[in-house]
């Protein structure tokens, strides 16, 4: 019960401060969307480093180092920390300058300006719609996992009757505790719109920062149990097989080709609404330089959790061994006492939810912006309708997501892999629409319908993300489905963009104004 109270003490902190930052609403659309663009360097930094870092972060490379080894860091952690800051540099910026000076909201809107397509937003909302809410899916089952883990033992048997009851080990049950986060982010988005979520994400940010650097420290003096910290560092590392360390049982090229999947951070919808919420470019120039840093910081414990989860030094119980989700709540709770797992739970939980508010507010603006408003006649809504309709649809977009959590799990890190594919299969469209003046509208649909066919053939042949070690081979080699989505999605978009034709000379004065258009 200490560890719930600490947990739900945590869960009403942060409901105050989402209800508290809606006092600074003005009341319009931008300002619920956009925080007016008042974000300056450091709120923009956790906002950013906040939703980028999610249950995957955390949860997934934990129990995905419990099962590949030390190789997950290096694909994903090292070239996130480059790949991320570079998007942020080469896109955010320009995108930021772009939207400030032609207010754009949503992707979509910059996306029908550049293309001069006012179809564009059919085929491409309900695909980033689409692959947005796997990437929730992770969030939502990650904190009923954690949560019921954490817990075990609370409640005797028949507390929660009915299907309940099933697989909760005493704990809050899974379906519970993933309903309740739900409410919790969808409360302070609700009513603090953007700026209540980069309030909320940067107090989060620096939550799951500081008690994941703790969580660290206790683990390892837990487990090494040697009076020092590099002593026990030293003793828990020893212990591990030495399989483990290696990436031998993994190819080259698969590990290669994990370096396409961090280009996903350049088409994220949400990362993209975040971006023009900035203050200044100038704002840019912290997120750029520390990001890679506190990826560092985060990814190097969890992976060493997960670890020293391999090694005698703890037996896992059957139905934890079996459930990679499970490693890491269930290290915490093992190694800590009442207080202290509350605490840290609170800190994991903080990173799972910083990512959950701004992927919903995202999808709500993008509905209300690209279809509604679009569709409907700009003048045809009064801003009070507007804010309405965008609260409307995130309220029917937590109810969507929270059905599907229900279902059979996954993989936290399988289920963000096959996410993140996605939405990287389509960097080459933005990063053409922004650097070569020959990008063409068909060029474009043929880009967003190359990857989405891909995207849906790829996912059905890996049984929907349930045979995580599914990759496509040429010629004996392995590679990650994301190559060959990427490369079929840019080959398809030169290839028609330039038998099409052209770009009107008016959209290329007005997107590359500083270069020659012959």
């Amino acid at each position: 019960m200490i560890v719930l109270g600490i947990i739900a003490a945590y869960i009403c902190l942060l409901l105050f401060l989402g209800l508290f930052s809606s006092l600074l609403f003005k009341g319009t659309s931008q300002d619920y969307m956009l925080a007016s663009h008042s974000i300056g360097p450091f709120m923009l930094l956790m906002s950013l480093f906040g939703t980028t870092m999610t249950a995957f972060a955390l949860v997934g490379s934990t129990g995905e180092a419990y099962v590949e080894g030390a190789g997950v860091y290096g694909l994903l952690a090292s070239s996130s920390g480059i790949i991320h800051s570079l998007c942020f540099f080469i896109l955010g910026v320009k995108l930021w300058s772009l939207g400030k000076k032609y207010g754009y909201t949503t992707q979509i809107q910059y996306f029908r300006d550049r293309l001069n397509s006012d179809k564009i937003g059919v085929i491409l909302f309900p695909i980033l719609v689409g692959m947005v809410i796997p990437y929730l899916l992770i969030g939502v089952m990650a904190s009923g996992t954690f949560i019921n883990a954490v817990t075990r033992g609370t409640f005797e048997a028949g507390t929660f009757p009915g299907f309940l009851e099933e697989g909760m080990n005493g704990g809050v049950p899974k379906s519970v505790a993933s309903f309740a986060i739900c409410v919790v982010v969808l409360i302070y988005v609700f009513f603090g719109g953007m700026r209540g979520t980069a309030w909320a994400n940067t107090f989060q940010t620096c939550v799951f920062m500081v008690l994941g650097i703790v969580t660290f420290y206790v683990i390892a003096m837990k487990l090494g149990d040697q009076g020092s910290l590099m002593a026990s560092l030293k003793h828990a590392s020893n212990a591990i097989d030495a399989e483990k360390l290696t990436r031998s049982h993994m190819s080259k090229t698969q590990f290669a080709t994990y370096f396409f999947v961090p280009l996903s951070v350049g088409m994220f919808p949400h990362l993209f609404q975040h971006w023009l919420t900035a203050k200044s470019a100038s704002s840019f120039k912290l997120p750029v330089v520390a990001h890679p840093f506190f990826i560092m910081l985060v990814w190097s414990p969890c992976i060493l959790i997960g670890l020293w989860a391999t090694t005698d030094l703890i037996k896992l119980p059957p139905p934890v061994a079996g459930n990679p989700n499970a490693i890491l709540p269930f290290m915490v709770n093992k190694l800590n006492g009442d207080v202290m797992t509350g605490l840290l739970s609170a800190g994991v939980l903080a990173a799972i939810m910083s990512s959950l508010d701004s992927q919903f507010l995202c999808l709500g603006t993008m509905f209300t912006e690209d279809i509604v408003v679009h569709y409907g006649g700009k003048g045809r809504y009064s801003e009070k309708q507007v804010i309405l309709i965008a609260r409307s649809f995130i309220i029917a977009i937590v109810l969507v997501v929270y059905v599907f959590s229900l279902f059979e799990p996954r993989r936290v890190f399988t289920l963000g892999i096959w996410c993140f594919s996605g939405f990287a299969s389509l960097f080459p469209l933005v990063f053409a629409s922004l650097y070569w003046k020959k990008l063409t509208k068909p060029g474009a649909y043929a880009a967003v319908i190359t990857c989405a066919a891909s995207w849906i053939y790829f996912f059905r042949e890996s049984k929907f993300g349930l045979d995580d070690k599914f990759m496509v081979t040429y010629g004996g080699y392995e590679t990650m489905p994301v190559m060959t989505m990427f490369f079929l999605t840019a080959i398809a978009m030169i290839l028609v963009s330039l038998v099409t034709k052209p770009p009107s000379e008016e959209t290329l004065q007005k997107f590359f104004p500083d270069k020659p258009t012959a």
